[in-house]
């Protein structure tokens, strides 16, 4: 091991002083008293070991010297070495193998268009719209024309139903309280007619899986509803029969239609109180979780924890984890990012930072986010869910935040990337301005 480190230190100090490179039996050359300290002494003795080491150490400075000065020798190259990328989500685990090639490469993109195809026409639909009435003669026509037009069971809320049943209308139905809870078991696929508020109140009536939803925009912005109601018979019947052949996807099948939709990642949220989760279920949130300070007067102090890992402490309003479909809501708003939907990914924005550096981050969907009212902080706080259930959190309590495994499933008018970019232009006058002039010579 000495002889080992011995060589380790000489061929360092040779390959800096190439070109004063020597043997030990060879006369010293001229260097200047200050330097004499770093040249091992010419007489001294060696064991032959250490010996063999020096000139073994010797040898190589020369030998990198010689390549130094311009005369390159390529290596004999060794064949590349197998490796393997493990990919996994948390939850399960799948082995990739890379070719002899060494080289990464994606093999496709790891979000893509997504079709929805029924192996079985539907055969009940969920009809909702805005609590007021304004949208009440567009709310009949639909039942109309799903119950009567298309045969199915139409489904309404409670309070819709005594409604309608009020003005003779006998052709709709509605579900017990003990019977929503069970409702994405009945549902093959439900409408919203209105704006988003009718999609958040969607998610919200379905805590764990999702029928598909068609969305109608009946609203004020309707920055998710994407299809029009003046077609809505026909948008119906592509969601029932299909409009786009699959040619690719199932070629024992070429009669076979689906419709574009998108998977939209949903946030679960879990209180946790003093530590011990609280009663109750876990929140289903599509847009965000706030954790906030209310009408108190002081800043929240909130810490920020990743698995155990303290990220950052939180000196603002308060702060949000937002999903994608959420980052063109309150996050951006509040300066967040806007990131589409089919990006996997958990939005953390403050609200209101007192600090000019605390900028919002993106996340990895696998990320699992803890936000702890810290003890010390001057007072509580509020969290709310889609902008619900707002409840106040104590010093020590905290809100657990992860993905969701019940993603919401939105039908698409055209696509996920054009629908979209589309509702930036329409909803937002996203990068309008006047188009810059060529230049004329």
């Amino acid at each position: 091991m000495a002889g080992s480190y011995l060589k380790q230190m000489l061929l360092q100090w040779l390959v800096v002083l190439p070109c004063e490179v020597q043997r030990m039996d060879q006369p010293p050359l001229s260097r200047p008293s200050h330097e004499l300290s770093q040249t091992p002494p010419r007489n001294a003795e060696f064991p032959s070991d250490v010996r063999a080491s020096i000139d073994e150490a010797t040898a190589a400075a020369n030998a990198l010297h010689t390549q130094s000065n311009g005369k390159h020798r390529s290596p004999k190259w060794p064949g590349k070495s197998d490796l393997y990328i493990f990919r996994t989500d948390g939850m399960s685990c799948a082995r990739e193998t890379v070719e002899a090639s060494g080289c990464l490469s994606f093999g496709h993109p790891s979000s893509q268009q997504l079709l929805l195809v029924w192996h079985q026409r539907p055969k009940c639909a969920l009809v909702l719209k805005k609590l007021d009435d304004v949208n009440l003669k567009e709310f009949i026509e639909a039942l109309r024309h799903l119950a009567l037009d298309e045969h199915l069971t139409v489904v309404v809320e409670p309070h819709e139903y005594d409604k309608l049943t009020a003005l003779g209308i006998d052709f709709v139905n509605t579900y017990t309280e003990e019977e929503g809870k069970r409702l994405q078991t009945y549902v093959d696929f439900v409408v919203c007619l209105g704006g988003d508020g009718v999609i958040l109140h969607a998610s919200f009536l379905f805590q764990s899986a999702v029928p598909p939803i068609v969305s109608f925009n009946l609203g004020s912005l309707g920055f998710l509803t994407n299809h029009h109601y003046t077609s809505f018979q026909k948008d119906l019947s592509d969601v029932m029969n299909g409009s786009e052949r699959l040619d690719q996807c199932m070629p024992d099948d070429p009669e076979a239609k689906g419709v574009h939709i998108t998977l939209r990642m949903r946030l679960e949220c879990t209180i946790m109180r003093k530590g011990l989760r609280d009663q109750g279920e876990p929140v289903e949130v599509l847009n965000e979780v706030v954790v906030d300070r209310g009408s108190g007067p002081y800043l929240t102090k909130i810490e920020c924890w990743e698995r155990d890992h303290l990220i950052t402490k939180v000196q603002a309003d308060g702060v949000m984890l937002a999903t994608p479909t959420g980052s063109t809501a309150y996050s951006v708003a509040a300066g967040g990012s806007m990131v589409h939907p089919n990006v996997s990914a958990i939005l953390f924005t403050p609200i209101c930072p007192h600090s000019l550096s605390f900028k919002p981050v993106v996340m990895p969907d696998y990320t699992e986010i803890e936000l702890r009212i810290s003890d010390d902080a001057r007072c509580g706080a509020w969290v709310c869910f889609d902008g619900k259930r707002r409840q106040e959190l104590q010093r020590g309590d905290a809100v657990a935040v992860r993905m969701s495994c019940n993603p919401v499933p939105t039908v698409s008018r055209n696509d996920q990337t054009v629908d979209w970019f589309g509702s930036l232009e329409r909803c937002f006058s996203w990068n309008e301005r006047p188009e810059q002039k060529a230049l004329q010579f």
